[in-house]
């Protein structure tokens, strides 16, 4: 029987923004950007410095971005805590639609370019988001170099902003709510708020101790956010009416495994978005990497982790943290828990078992070795940057290198106890085809799997449209279920279209009493795909 995988990243170039998605692309992470800004300003340093100081504020200016000139845009320096006034490169944002709202470059309306503070090997972001988008909604980014005023600036990393476009892109709209976690760091809580909330979703007590945390970015929504809080503190089990768990439990995995701890799972629970999509449920997502690969070091729980501490971090940190509640209330129910460590295991497998990440890295390096030397103003020497991949760089911040953190942690991952834990195995996917030489067309999708490892449970997830919500039923070893014979390892189930589905796209999850998996492994963007019309052929 013919077994199909609908991939879905061609996604990129569908839809309502192929022609913006299809055309040279801005991000393409094997080519190194060029932009020019230009101020009328001499002492734009100055400025942008007294403008960060005050607000929001934007200096007028011009660019060229590969070679396409824009004017009336607006720059800021970007950043709270990673400003530095003064400093010789800060983090720059570009409102391209400053002042003309329809100007962008390549559906882009703004540019976001980040200096890489205390990252001597320059490739934490683009290498953490390249791992992120494996599994979940994450910005793409690659490098720019960035002149102003004639002056090489800089070597920059080209973060893609989440915006309405990114939205629109992930989800196919961008009319839900919106929210920014960013929590208020140096004023104290408003009277009656509970302290150090900060990113957490702990449950408050009134909607301005939410204000101190988060930025609505959408008109309306903050209801729907206090309800999400509400029901992952009160009522866990009823949380995937309002939050996607799982791509939730691959953000916390994603953060535990990278040791990124400029995120939810460190001191502040910071550094992501939440969207609510049409089906009612807010998917979070991760931004500002920056910090991972153990450059941040803090948990929240006692002081900063040493080297070792972060390579032996335990997978089920904050487990049994109120405080953490998106983990603490999530991995205490015993399906999620099974979901999160085989979220683990597959990262780890997928980019860390056979040290290809070093090759990955190298690679990195090798595309801006030229263009970072030639930066004046980088942070770190050549010889940091070089060492940086295997050895600790500087005196106070000790920022691992990335081998040197991540050789120990896969080890450390691979042999924990919680891990090595053998899950599930699924194979034989098939759909029952038409017996050749009949007559009797197939109505229904009879969908099977062998499955061995002890499974307890084994469900099916479907839908029959690009854009529902997915549904879900058991499959059965029973011999009832178009299983072949009961206990014989083979399950099934019977799937029958409605409303005239031709077509059906599916993937299967399995677990037994110590852990769970998933075929295709990388279901969230490949699936299974069947059609009535082939298996009648």
């Amino acid at each position: 029987m013919k077994r199909n995988i609908l991939i879905l990243w061609s996604l990129m170039i569908l839809g309502p923004s192929s022609l913006v998605w299809a055309q040279a692309d801005f991000y393409d992470v094997n080519t190194i950007q060029e932009i020019k800004i230009k101020f009328e300003q001499d002492n734009w340093r100055y400025v942008l410095d007294s403008l960060r100081f005050n607000g929001e504020g934007l200096l007028l200016g011009s660019i060229e971005i590969n070679g396409q000139k824009f004017n009336d845009i607006g720059v800021r320096y970007r950043g709270a805590r990673s400003f530095q006034p003064g400093s010789k490169r800060n983090s720059l944002y570009i409102k391209l639609n400053f002042i003309d709202k329809e100007q962008n470059y390549q559906g882009q309306r703004q540019v976001t370019l980040s200096s890489a503070l205390r990252d001597p090997s320059m490739v934490r972001e683009v290498f953490g988001y390249e791992i992120a988008r494996h599994y979940m909604p994450a910005p793409r980014a690659n490098y720019t170099k960035v002149y102003v005023n004639g002056e090489y600036y800089g070597l920059f990393v080209n973060v893609e902003p989440i915006d309405d476009a990114f939205l629109v892109h992930n989800f196919g709209t961008s009319k839900g709510t919106f929210v920014q976690c960013a929590p208020n760091l140096l004023e104290p809580e408003p009277s009656g708020c509970k302290s150090d909330v900060f990113g957490s979703l702990q449950y408050d007590n009134s909607a301005k101790c939410y204000l101190h945390n988060f930025v609505l970015l959408s008109d309306s929504g903050w209801d729907d956010l206090i309800e999400l809080t509400y029901v992952l503190n009160q009522s866990p089990a009823e949380v995937e009416r309002v939050l996607d768990v799982d791509r939730a439990l691959w953000m916390l995995a994603f953060n535990n495994v990278l040791d990124n701890l400029s995120s939810y799972t460190g001191r502040y629970s910071e550094n992501y978005y939440l969207y609510r999509d049409a089906s009612g449920k807010f998917t979070p997502i991760i931004y500002d990497l920056n910090l991972c690969f153990g450059s941040y070091k803090n948990t929240g729980v006692g002081s900063d982790l040493k080297l070792k501490e972060l390579q032996e971090m335990n997978p089920l940190l904050h487990v049994d943290n109120a405080a953490k509640p998106l983990i603490s209330r999530l991995l205490s129910i015993e399906k999620y828990q099974k979901m999160y460590l085989a979220h683990i295991r597959s990262i780890v497998h997928d980019f860390f078992h056979h040290d290809e990440y070093v090759g990955r890295v190298k690679e990195l390096q090798t595309l801006i070795r030229k263009a970072f030397e030639e930066d004046s103003n980088r942070y770190y020497s050549m010889e940091d940057f070089d060492a940086s991949l295997t050895s600790t760089i500087g005196s106070r911040s000790r920022i691992p290198g990335l081998q040197e953190l991540m050789g120990p942690r896969t080890a450390y991952l691979r042999e924990n106890k919680l891990l090595s834990v053998l899950p599930p195995a699924i194979s034989d996917v098939a759909v029952t085809r038409r017996e050749r030489l009949s007559t009797q067309r197939v109505t229904d999708f009879k969908i099977q799997a062998h499955v061995d490892k002890f499974p307890k449970d084994v469900v099916l997830y479907y839908r029959f449209n690009d854009g529902e919500a997915f549904q879900h039923m058991p499959m059965r070893d029973d011999g009832k279920h178009n299983d072949g014979e009961a206990e014989d390892g083979v399950f099934g189930a019977v799937i029958q279209p409605s409303d005239g589905a031709n077509t059906i796209e599916y993937y299967i999850y399995a677990e037994n009493a110590g852990a769970a998996t998933f075929d295709p492994p990388r279901y969230m963007f490949e699936r299974h795909l069947a059609s009535l019309e082939e298996l009648n052929n």
